[in-house]
């Protein structure tokens, strides 16, 4: 194990006590051994190492739901590792990788390959998603119990919807047995079929095949629908429209089991960047209006948005530099996840501990982890990071293997200065 480590003069922000304020805090054998809120410790022995924070946030590494590799199949995109160490540049602790590789992790045997591929990489913490059908086609429960077993986390066909309501209810029934929640990507996959831009006047304009917002509203009630027929943990992925939103805070008035994501692309983004055809901002869900992302952002202040994903999505530039309807959709997003979530707490739209709570105890709790909170005994993955540190998001620098990055060139606020795991150093910035 590493020796002792002391934070002294932090801004410790944790959302599991509501603390947000001066602070200290001991590491020790890969746990927190002490917390101290308002000031620092005295007497400390003399192996432990003393680190100044100098004012700088203390907080629970951010655990990340969605994080797409391509391993195994496509390593050229991105490998388990290349993608850790992303994570620990972007003060990410956990992340949970997407089962759409080659094999897609249908079975129990590619669950046990990637996580004993993770057990070798200590930049960070990796879980896995199962998909929900065999080879995410839609039609055939993968092995959802088996997988269960081998360590899955939850089930999903990524971006692939399950079109048959049959199918689907089988799943979340099956699913629900062993308490495994099913993530899907809200949608009607007919009226959403070929599109890569949201319905209007903009995407009218550049000539591009789009989907009416409405498309996310219809597949989120049968998804809701089925979800409290069969009491299933639903997990909403990626919600983004306003729509969609009013039918999630009647889902979850009436009982449904739904916890949602919002990726911060579509909270920081509206369709308008798309701009002259611009790929890195080729996303799925494609980006919506601007009253959209605005009902968004208030519904991740008032809690009915649970829980924030970078939604990772690594492609090389042979993909994204095709006509805009033609290349890869996604962004990477590891490094500029927590950037880009405090830009809502310097333009004072949401508090500092709601943003942090969304990507660490919302997360960890959806997930049974111990993590995502400042307490004795919890593990010690940590995040310091200078809000106030300006920082311009250059793509080429990126440390993920693809630099399709939809915030390359943007002006954001808070620089990681060191990622901890299990009380080791995984990242120090310059």
């Amino acid at each position: 194990m590493s020796h002792p480590l002391a934070f002294h003069n932090a801004r410790l922000v944790d959302p599991d006590s509501g603390h947000d304020g001066p602070g200290a805090l001991l590491v020790a054998d890969g746990l927190i051994a002490e917390v101290s809120k308002g000031s620092d410790f005295n007497n400390l022995a003399a192996d432990v190492e003393i680190i100044d924070c100098g004012g700088a946030m203390l907080a629970p590494g951010l655990i990340d739901l969605r994080v797409k590799t391509g391993e195994p199949g496509a390593e050229t995109r991105e490998t388990l590792q290349s993608a850790a160490l992303a994570a620990a540049a972007g003060g990410v602790t956990t992340f949970v990788v997407q089962p759409d590789t080659h094999p897609a992790v249908d079975e129990p045997s590619v669950v046990d390959f990637i996580l004993r591929r993770a057990r070798d990489i200590d930049a960070a913490r990796i879980l896995c998603a199962g998909a929900a059908t065999r080879g995410l086609r839609g039609e055939q429960m993968a092995e959802i119990g088996l997988m269960a077993e081998a360590g899955c986390v939850y089930v999903t066909d990524v971006d692939r919807p399950i079109v048959d309501s049959r199918v689907m209810r089988r799943v979340m029934a099956y699913a629900n047995t062993f308490d495994l929640a099913v993530a899907h990507r809200p949608g009607d996959a007919w009226l959403s079929k070929g599109a890569v831009a949201t319905e209007g006047a903009f995407a009218a304009h550049l000539g591009l095949p789009s989907a009416p917002a409405v498309a996310e509203l219809i597949g989120l009630e049968r998804d809701l629908a089925l979800a409290g027929l069969t009491g299933a943990r639903l997990l909403v992925d990626q919600i983004t429209t306003a729509g969609a939103l009013e039918a999630l805070a009647r889902g979850k008035a009436r009982g449904v089991r739904a916890t949602a994501t919002a990726s911060i692309n579509h909270l920081s983004f509206n369709e308008l960047d798309i701009g002259d055809y611009r790929t890195f901002a080729r996303l799925d869900p494609p980006l919506r209006s601007e009253d959209d992302r605005q009902a968004l952002i208030e519904a991740l202040a008032a809690g009915l948005v649970d829980i924030v994903v970078s939604a990772h999505a690594p492609a090389p530039p042979e993909e994204k530099r095709l006509p805009f309807d033609e290349a890869a959709p996604g962004g990477v997003g590891l490094e500029t996840l927590l950037p880009a979530l405090l830009a809502f707490h310097h333009d004072e739209r949401i508090a500092l501990i709601d943003l942090i709570r969304a990507v660490t105890l919302a997360p960890a709790r959806f997930l049974g982890l111990p993590g995502g909170r400042l307490a004795v005994g919890a593990p010690a993955d940590l995040v310091l990071c200078d809000l106030d540190a300006p920082v311009v998001i250059d793509a080429d620098r990126l440390v993920s293997k693809s630099k399709n990055s939809p915030f390359d060139g943007r002006r954001l606020q808070g620089r990681v200065l060191r990622t901890i795991v299990g009380g080791s150093t995984t990242y120090a910035g310059a």
